[in-house]
């Protein structure tokens, strides 16, 4: 992926599989709409339940990343929305999210965000992510 280059400069902090910077050749860029924890009824999946949530999302963006011919080693671009204020729980959704096929996503430039409410009720996490087409 010549097209994509992924920089963690000198004098910035190491970070957790992430990349302080991602830079793309000049092309076509899809930006997807936060993925929510909904099933295709868009009821809400796994209420109370922070990992089934996760493990929807993750479900939807990879069903959004198919249907514009990518996969999550072509996004350049996160932001992970969490439901607490809580350091642990939000280091938790970042490895459960790490550690499932869209993990790849967040090797790019991402931010992990605790926030106080969603838009549905019962949401607990939602992702942003952006692609760079072939």
């Amino acid at each position: 992926m010549s097209d994509i280059t992924r920089i963690d400069p000198a004098g910035l902090h190491p970070t957790s599989g992430y990349a302080h910077i991602t830079v793309v050749e000049a092309g076509r860029t899809a930006h997807l709409a936060g993925q929510c924890p909904l099933d295709v009824q868009e009821r809400l999946v796994g209420a109370g339940d922070l990992d089934a949530q996760v493990d929807q999302v993750v479900a939807n963006a990879m069903t959004a990343l198919a249907a514009i011919g990518v996969g999550p080693e072509r996004v350049v671009r996160s932001v992970v929305y969490v439901v607490s204020d809580r350091s642990e729980v939000l280091a938790g959704v970042w490895h459960r999210l790490a550690d499932s096929p869209l993990g790849p996503a967040l090797a790019t430039a991402s931010t992990l965000l605790g926030v106080t409410a969603l838009g549905y009720t019962g949401q607990l996490v939602e992702v942003d992510l952006t692609a760079a087409l072939p």
